[in-house]
């Protein structure tokens, strides 16, 4: 059973678009169409008003917290075409850069694996997304790569990194190996109102398509990558406005092969997924504002343990 264990009234003055926990669970970020982002610490189920930050000029869509080892750093995309890097330092937040190089709404952003570095995808509605990546540690230099006309059709709605994936089966010896974990295959998933989701591969500091994954009918509103803890396999969970959400699984990251199983068609449009840290369970967010809970069963089957809705899958 799925309980709601603590709310928290956040003061903001239009909708809210997205709300963010940190690694450790300490601090929650919320962003709103008012344009604002606002911090707040949680202690022992208790809540604090931190900060609230004001650098945006149109709708905050999406926030996204660095991991810890950089620092408290938080990004932040929007209508007004901009990301924006945000940092606490001595216990106050700073906008210490902006992004501006997209010509329309930016809506969907994420970092990468930490030990890839200080790295941060962005798709935007003009079609391109851009790859940020951090040339210092006070975060106020960054080099910028744009994938152009990666969905070109309205635009690009959302973007999420690969695991850091090592290909165990190219080398066997223990030298070998070593140096193949040294240097790990990074991979980009993005989704689109094209009806596309698409796969990019960086090669020699460019960014390539790598595979294209067709099965969606209508705008892909969400693209998830599993994490991978200790299984070769991928899954990537994608979902749309056609109704529904499609789990695609590839077991040898080289070939092309990805095959896709519908988990469920909802009674609407499907607006956002989140996998579980272990990669077993994904939250699905609909347009009826109603979240469910999916498990995988041990025949490849969807089913929904959550209070909304207890029902099969076996689409």
């Amino acid at each position: 059973m799925i309980t709601v264990a603590n709310t928290i009234e956040t003061s903001h003055e239009d909708m809210l678009h997205d709300a963010q926990l940190n690694l450790f669970g300490t601090q929650l970020a919320t962003c709103s169409s008012d344009c604002t982002i606002k911090i707040f610490e949680i202690l022992n189920g208790t809540q604090k008003y931190k900060a609230t930050l004001l650098g945006h000029a149109g709708p905050v869509w999406q926030i996204s917290w660095a991991h810890p080892s950089f620092g408290h750093i938080l990004a932040s995309c929007s209508y007004d075409k901009k990301v924006i890097i945000w940092m606490e330092i001595e216990d106050k937040w700073h906008n210490v850069y902006e992004h501006e190089q997209h010509k329309s709404s930016v809506n969907s952003i994420s970092w990468a694996p930490y030990l890839s570095g200080l790295k941060l995808s962005c798709a935007s509605s003009d079609g391109n997304i851009s790859i940020m990546t951090a040339l210092n540690s006070e975060c106020d230099k960054w080099n910028i790569q744009i994938i152009e006309n990666a969905h070109q059709e309205l635009g690009c709605n959302a973007v999420n990194w690969s695991p850091l994936i090592y290909n165990r089966s190219i080398y066997t010896s223990d030298e070998k190996e070593e140096l193949n974990k040294s240097n790990p295959l990074l991979l980009l998933v993005s989704g689109g109102c094209d009806n596309i989701v698409r796969i990019w591969k960086e090669s020699d500091g460019k960014w390539e398509e790598n595979c294209v994954l067709e099965s969606h009918t209508d705008w892909v509103r969400d693209v998830a990558w599993a994490p991978s803890i200790g299984i070769n396999e991928q899954t990537i969970a994608t979902c749309s406005q056609d109704r529904k959400v499609i789990i695609w699984k590839n077991d040898n990251i080289d070939t092309k092969n990805w095959k896709s199983r519908i988990l469920h068609t909802f009674e609407g449009a499907v607006w956002h997924l989140s996998w579980s840290i272990t990669g077993s369970i994904l939250a699905v967010s609909e347009g009826d504002n109603k979240v469910s809970i999916w498990q995988e069963d041990l025949n490849g089957y969807w089913i929904c343990i959550s209070d909304d809705q207890m029902a099969e899958s076996k689409n």
